[in-house]
């Protein structure tokens, strides 16, 4: 059966998730966490990729974007980044075979609630699989770019962020999504299902 063709929507939010195959912990070394943060960076200087967050764990990844370009944007950017993570860790271990797990899952999210509670489970994706206590304490996601934005290898586009969570400034972008983190590790359960 043929794939279902993907859908093209200018402006649209998309929360990308790419899982390694048979679900295995490719992702585990730091190294390899790094090396895919890094073509991620190098996809948003080739094609513009607008990224809005982002957690990288030992078997999958998470990726929140907007498609604010061409349609070819996430696509080839997806290309770029899983296919040259892939073939790195295949020749440093001597492996052969797929990396990753078919093609990468793409869900709509909508402006205002829909895409402050994505931003969460984002967010707080390794304290639910029990890696850490808080999203500070992972390395390898945005929080904490978010909450101290970078002057040097910048993923997060800071000022799209804002706009699109309806903010006039970016630091009411940095005391919400820390409250709503802080609200939902308290409440243990919202948004951490």
């Amino acid at each position: 059966m043929a794939r279902a063709k993907r859908h093209y929507i200018p402006g649209q939010i998309w929360h990308i998730t790419h899982r390694c195959h048979k679900r295995e912990f490719l992702l585990k070394f730091a190294k390899d966490k790094r090396r895919w943060l890094q073509w991620l960076y190098e996809a948003k200087k080739r094609y513009g990729l607008v990224i809005l967050n982002y957690t990288v764990t030992s078997n999958h990844i998470h990726l929140l974007v907007a498609d604010d370009t061409d349609r070819k944007t996430i696509p080839n950017s997806i290309k770029l980044i899983a296919g040259r993570t892939g073939q790195e860790y295949n020749q440093r271990k001597n492996r052969k075979g797929a990396f990753w797990e078919d093609r990468y899952h793409a869900t709509a999210i909508e402006n205002g609630e829909h895409l402050l509670k994505c931003i969460v489970y984002i967010d707080l994706n390794m304290v639910r699989a029990g890696v850490v206590n808080h999203p500070s304490e992972w390395p390898y996601s945005g929080y904490n770019e978010i909450q101290k934005p970078r002057r040097k290898f910048v993923l997060i586009h800071y000022d799209r962020l804002r706009q699109l969570m309806g903010f006039d400034s970016y630091q009411e972008v940095r005391i919400n999504q820390k409250k709503w983190v802080e609200a939902c590790l308290k409440e243990k359960g919202v948004g951490l299902s």
